[in-house]
This record gives C-alpha cells, sequence and structure tokens, in this order.
C-alpha cells in the first residue's frame, strides 16, 4: 500500500468540491487504500488552511463541521515523528513540514498540486512527487 503525505491544498481542494481529484485523494484515505502520513505540524496546519475565511468561504463548512472532520482524518492518519530537520530544502516554508513527514515517514509520494515546489527535494530524497490525477491512476492500476 502507498504511503502518502498530502500537501494542505489538497485537503483544502478537496473539501471545495466533492467532484474534483483532491476529494478523490481523501476518498482513497478514507478507504484506506493509501496510508497517510503526518506529522502534528502538519496537521496543525491543514486544520489552520481549512479555517481560514477565504476557505471557509469556497467550501462552505462551519467551524462545528471543520471540527467534525479533523479527527475524523486524524483517525486515518499514520503519525510521523521528526527525527531530523532537513531544512531548508523548498522555496517555501509550509512546504518543509509536508517534505519533512515524508522523509522521515518514508514516504512513497507527496501529493500536491504544487510540483515544482517539490521536484528537487523529490529527486533529492527519492520521493515521488505526484498530482492527485497520477496518484488516482497508480492506486486503481
Amino acid at each position: 500500500m502507498l504511503k502518502i503525505v498530502l500537501d494542505t491544498s489538497i485537503v483544502v481542494a478537496g473539501l471545495r468540491t466533492r467532484l474534483g481529484a483532491g476529494n478523490a485523494v481523501l476518498q482513497l484515505v478514507a478507504e484506506r487504500k493509501v496510508r497517510l502520513l503526518a506529522t502534528p505540524p502538519l496537521f496543525l496546519e491543514y486544520e489552520d488552511a481549512l479555517k481560514r475565511p477565504e476557505h471557509r468561504l469556497a467550501h462552505g463548512l462551519t467551524p462545528p463541521e471543520i471540527d467534525e472532520f479533523l479527527p475524523e482524518l486524524a483517525a486515518l492518519v499514520e503519525p510521523v515523528e521528526v527525527h531530523f530537520q532537513w531544512r531548508p530544502q523548498t522555496r517555501d516554508p509550509n512546504d518543509e513540514m509536508v517534505l519533512e513527514a515524508a522523509i522521515n515517514g518514508q514516504a512513497d509520494a507527496i501529493v500536491t498540486y504544487n510540483v515544482a515546489d517539490f521536484v528537487e527535494a523529490g529527486q533529492r530524497f527519492a520521493i515521488s512527487i505526484v498530482r492527485p490525477a497520477e496518484l488516482l491512476q497508480k492506486v486503481k492500476l
């Protein structure tokens, strides 16, 4: 089973629409067809992003609904302990949390819409960097 780390953009997009690839990736996680890895700081980043006003306006969830979703997602996460920080490896400091979860959790892939932000570090640490649609194709094979 593939071990993946989700960039925050995937979690946010996954709740914005049920028709998109981001939502389909969250469904793979819920169906336990992939193993989702996250560190506590990365999971807190998911929460922070989902609760931002601009994202709440887009996904339409109330704060209590977000608070119901987060424990359900947390129950599906395989926690990763950060033994080594490899910073800086990316241009965006928030991407560092994603990369550290992937490295320390020995992930097979980082799933992101921002492939260019991770490609160099992915090559350096032998972690695939894939868009949601690519992950869906891999899992369905």
